[in-house]
């Protein structure tokens, strides 16, 4: 008897789990935020993004975020309204949603005016019906305060007493001294205030006993970046137990006497503008450090997401330019998408540009849109066939428009090509060097980034937003034009309208890399083929 009550039970309470998990899984999502810290300046704006997980609405969504305790609310949005009545008091007036994307699951709340109380641990809590979760995002806001000023205290002991005063930094700087070989030095001490901004005043102090240059840096420790003052001490100075040591303690009192009543009247006219130049000069040193710092926080921000990327960068819509195609490639009337001659696309637009094959190693066209200044950027969807010959092989990217592309050439930064390629199934960044496969997958459709000023051409798989390669530190000489390779049947090439969307052609997780390049010698440009001038495009 007491075997048949226990048999039906473990059967029950399986069906009733089973019922749990799979009630559970219909509803269920995940909050994720960025992976590492944002870092900010100080009195700047910032974003605080985060995202769901699989990707749905956050309309009808709670959405939250808030500091250490719930309670602590930066920003509430709910039944499609903010609710500002829980809003802490420091920031009211200073945030706002950013929710261009909230229908595809993702949102930012941003914050004005940055402040030192600003900085720290965020929690972003989205809530669904009864089901909620949540993710942490940290904030480091940082302050570039006054450089270094070094100050002789006078003589103490066999040295001299030196002071290092910065004002204005946050979070507290690192104060490091340094001889004139780069050694360093430790300090004989340390003092850090904090004013009512919360903003840190440090100041270190040191003995020297020889005469030589003594060098004070201040560093954040964040970025590293670094501001350094040095001075040098005439031997005289030093106080030595010596027969001169009488003669130079009476001596250099009368000698400033006399100086002094020299040169005052002079002093008194130039103070006042060498304190204007000085005032000047830390001014624009400070200028070029924030400016400096903000390109590279808006660089590492573009990285993580290309459709923020996009909000900086101007919709080019490429035509492919029929004078500079290969022989061995067929142009749609469109001049919207490029195929080899073995793979003729099955539709009505007729070819406008074909020829007997020629046993060259390399087929490729450029873009009609040339660029000589400014931020662009297009996208591409490439087609590989399932049943794809052997050495079949597509690249794209940018070029010079003085490039040598006949024959057979070398795709690298050394001969001014800056492009991706695809064969064998791998994507690589074609380079001097040989690099690591940057993805073992072909991603559907391509976006390419140009930035002419900063020197930088950058690839993202669109169909995710995810980072493929960047080749940076470019100083791009004449003109760029859009550069496209194909080679081998079931390879195709369609160029997506402005607004992202192709033009009814045929179709056929992202690792990120970088490669750094410097002041390639393009002054000496290759021998240009015999290529019609391509029409320049230049910033608005």
């Amino acid at each position: 008897m007491v075997g048949s009550l226990d048999l039906p039970l473990p059967r029950n309470l399986f069906s009733i789990l089973l019922l749990q998990v799979s009630m559970w899984g219909a509803d269920s999502f995940l909050v994720i935020g960025p992976p590492e810290p944002i870092v900010a300046m100080l009195g700047a704006d910032t974003m605080l993004p985060c995202r769901v997980a699989p990707a749905m609405s956050l309309e009808n969504m709670e959405l939250r975020w808030f500091r250490s305790q719930f309670s602590d609310t930066v920003y509430v949005y709910q039944d499609g309204v903010e609710q500002a009545g829980e809003q802490l008091v420091d920031f009211k007036g200073r945030t706002e949603l950013v929710k261009d994307y909230i229908t595809e699951g993702r949102v930012a709340v941003r914050i004005h005016s940055l402040r030192v109380s600003d900085n720290g641990m965020y929690t972003c809590f989205f809530k669904k019906g009864s089901d909620f979760e949540e993710a942490i995002l940290e904030l480091k806001v940082i302050g570039l305060g006054s450089g270094p000023r070094i100050f002789m205290v006078g003589p103490e002991g066999k040295g001299i007493r030196l002071k290092c005063t910065g004002k204005r930094w946050f979070p507290q700087p690192e104060v490091q001294w340094k001889d004139a070989r780069g050694e360093k030095i430790p300090s004989l001490s340390e003092d850090e205030t904090q004013d009512d901004d919360g903003l840190f005043q440090t100041e270190a102090s040191l003995i020297v006993t020889d005469s030589s240059k003594v060098s004070c840096c201040m560093k954040n420790p964040f970025f590293g970046q670094e501001q350094v003052e040095t001075i040098s001490i005439p031997e005289p100075l030093f106080p030595r137990t010596s027969p001169w040591k009488v003669a130079f303690a009476v001596t250099l009192p009368i000698l400033g006497i006399f100086v002094g009543a020299v040169v005052f009247l002079a002093w008194k006219e130039q103070q006042e503008k060498k304190r204007a130049q000085e005032a000047k000069e830390e001014k624009e040193k400070e200028s070029k450090a924030k400016e400096s710092l903000e390109e590279e926080l808006d660089w590492r921000k573009a990285e993580l997401y290309a459709d923020w990327r996009k909000e900086h960068f101007e919709a080019v819509a490429i035509t492919l330019d029929p004078e500079t195609t290969h022989r061995n490639l067929v142009l749609s009337e469109s001049r919207k998408h490029v195929s080899s001659i073995e793979n003729v696309p099955q539709n009505n637009d007729a070819p406008t540009h074909q020829g007997p094959e020629e046993p060259e190693a390399i087929f490729s066209v450029l873009g009609q849109n040339c660029f000589n200044m400014g931020r662009h950027f297009w996208e591409v969807e490439v087609s590989v066939g399932t049943e794809v010959g052997p050495g079949a092989r597509w690249a794209l990217g940018v070029c010079s428009e003085t490039v040598k592309r006949e024959g057979w050439f070398v795709e690298s930064p050394e001969k001014n090509f800056w492009v991706v390629a695809y064969k064998e199934e791998e994507i690589r960044a074609l380079t001097s060097q040989p690099k690591s496969p940057l993805l073992s997958q072909c991603p559907q459709k391509i976006g390419v980034f140009l930035d002419w000023e900063a020197g930088n051409v950058s690839f993202y798989n669109m169909a995710d937003g995810s980072h493929i390669h960047s080749f940076t530190g470019i100083t791009f000489c004449g003109t760029l034009c859009p550069y496209f390779s194909l080679q081998g049947a079931g390879i195709s090439v369609t160029i997506c309208s402005a607004s992202g969307h192709t033009e009814n052609y045929p179709d056929s997780s992202p690792k990120t890399s970088v490669t750094h390049l410097r002041s390639f010698d393009m002054g000496v440009p290759q021998e240009a083929n015999s290529l019609l001038p391509p029409k320049i495009v230049s910033a608005p």
